[in-house]
């Protein structure tokens, strides 16, 4: 007898390996013949024995299988039962006890081509490389946008008679009465000032951030006349610091006329 040699590893269950030795003995799987499968499945397992691979379960089970349904095929077909029919009726004549076996390997062969598919597209699909997706949109078409879109001709005309309203109104023209302020009344403000004040002050007191242009010009005038009547003295204590306006005693004493000023 020729030895036989398997890889065992490529055996997933005792379904697996059935079905490879009826692959390969090429044998009809609805006509197994029971005992050269058991014969050569028996075989496999001294196979495995012998290299001291532990041998699982399933694979004891499925020997066990084998041997009862071997053992089965061997046994006298059962008699005939004679009824009180006109025809006669064998018990059970038409039990094959192949029969669980073969539909479970048929059912195992079905899930095996659809485990063989899958894994060829695995691997068919492991040879395509991807990338990862990249921002296109700097090299996208620029689409302009129509800024007047969804616009219809009245809206247009609607909008271009409100703008023209509302440049009727932005050109009225106000009158507007300015308060006039004389060197003379600014004069005798910085008098009545000095005289509250103790007779000093700050020229950065009679002037704020109020204050108009005309009004600053109109405060040096009347501080020039004022020193001018020797009624006032101006200094500073350092340069660029604020001006310090002072009453003359004898200026303020004896007032001062301003009936030639008439600015």
């Amino acid at each position: 007898m020729d030895k036989v040699t398997y890889k065992l590893d490529t055996f997933e269950g005792p379904l697996d390996l059935l079905l490879h030795l009826i692959d390969t003995s090429e044998i009809d799987i609805y006509n197994i013949p029971i005992k050269e499968i058991t014969d050569q499945y028996m075989g496999f397992l001294d196979a495995m024995q012998e290299l001291e691979l532990e041998v699982t379960s399933e694979f004891l089970v499925m020997a066990a299988t084998l041997l009862s349904i071997k053992s089965k095929m061997l046994l006298p077909k059962p008699p005939v039962i004679e009824l009180d029919y006109d025809h006669d009726y064998m018990l059970d004549d038409e039990y094959d006890p192949r029969a669980e076996l073969v539909a479970k390997l048929i059912e195992y062969r079905k899930y095996k081509a659809i485990a063989d598919h899958l894994r060829d597209k695995e691997l068919e699909r492991s040879l395509i490389y991807t990338r990862e997706p990249e921002d296109l949109t700097p090299y996208a078409p620029k689409v302009i946008e129509n800024p007047v879109r969804g616009l219809q001709v009245a809206d247009l005309v609607y909008a271009f008679q409100r703008a023209l309203r509302r440049m009727t109104s932005r050109n009225m023209v106000t009158k507007i009465r300015k308060d006039e302020i004389s060197v003379k009344g600014r004069m005798q403000e910085v008098v009545r000032w000095l005289e509250r004040a103790g007779g000093k002050v700050l020229f950065s007191k009679l002037v704020d951030e109020d204050t108009s242009r005309e009004g600053i010009v109109t405060t040096f005038l009347a501080l020039l006349e004022l020193m001018k009547v020797k009624a006032v003295v101006c200094f500073q204590h350092r340069l660029f610091e604020d001006i310090v306006i002072q009453a003359r005693e004898e200026g303020l004493a004896h007032g001062f006329t301003a009936d030639e000023i008439s600015y």
